[in-house]
């Protein structure tokens, strides 16, 4: 049976489309200026219109002074997760470790696909984001002489780095039972978008989430929960992010 999870605060943010023609940055900074804890923002770079969501990352980490932004989620098919990697981490430095990672296979394949991406099925799709998180973890881990073979992605550099400013969690932006397990396995939480897991099922998305993270060892943690209009840790209406810090190893 799952333990209890300890309560622990409240915490408002707001999710951010990232279309071209609106005022982001200001958006974002309303956001800082209103106390509000996070930022997610969309990536879907195939989508017309819209913003590059690292650029605006960035902007967005240098324009405010408090509030943590993070992709949410970060398209993996067409962010070689090395290079995404340095990115999150020169960021998370620059901000005085204020950077979070979001992970996800994307939500449109054909999308992906026009855009020069991999169209890969659902198996395939979990195996990847494993090895992201694993090559990712390697990459912050700032030692030298580092190789990584996997299925989807290979790695070898003499020295990797930056590591980044604060231990970044990375949140997996996953739905089904075995994104959910894998999310438990190796990830730090969970991302889910209001319209594919509505209120009814975070519950039963928690309990799975966490049998998961004790089965590999890691204690369950508390619930968060974000959607276009806003985010709060602890459970709340719209899409979820259940936050669980990963221990042990990261590989």
């Amino acid at each position: 049976m799952t333990p209890p999870r300890p309560r622990r605060p409240l915490r408002f943010g707001l999710s951010l489309a990232p279309d071209a023609s609106a005022p982001l940055l200001r958006t974002a900074q309303e956001a800082d200026r209103c106390g509000l804890d996070l930022l997610g923002i969309r990536d879907r770079p195939y989508r017309r219109d819209t913003a590059d969501a690292l650029a605006l990352m960035a902007a967005v980490l240098a324009g405010t002074s408090r509030i943590r932004v993070l992709p949410a989620v970060a398209c993996l098919p067409l962010r070689p997760p090395a290079a995404l990697a340095k990115a999150i981490a020169t960021m998370d430095r620059l901000s005085g470790g204020r950077a979070e990672l979001g992970l996800g296979t994307g939500m449109e394949p054909g999308g992906v696909e026009a855009y020069g991406g991999p169209r890969l099925d659902g198996a395939a799709s979990r195996r990847a984001l494993e090895e992201a998180v694993q090559l990712i973890r390697l990459h912050w881990s700032d030692q030298n002489g580092l190789r990584f073979a996997g299925e989807h992605y290979r790695f070898a550099a003499a020295q990797a780095g930056p590591a980044p400013a604060h231990q970044i969690g990375i949140w997996l932006g996953v739905t089904g039972p075995r994104g959910l397990d894998l999310a438990g396995r190796v990830a730090d939480g969970w991302i889910a978008p209001s319209s594919l897991v509505p209120p009814k099922r975070l519950a039963d998305g928690q309990r799975r989430l966490d049998e998961a993270a004790l089965r590999a060892g890691s204690p369950a943690r508390s619930a968060a929960s974000t959607s276009s209009k806003g985010t709060s840790t602890g459970g709340s209406r719209g899409a979820s992010c259940t936050a669980r810090r990963a221990s042990g190893s990261t590989s």
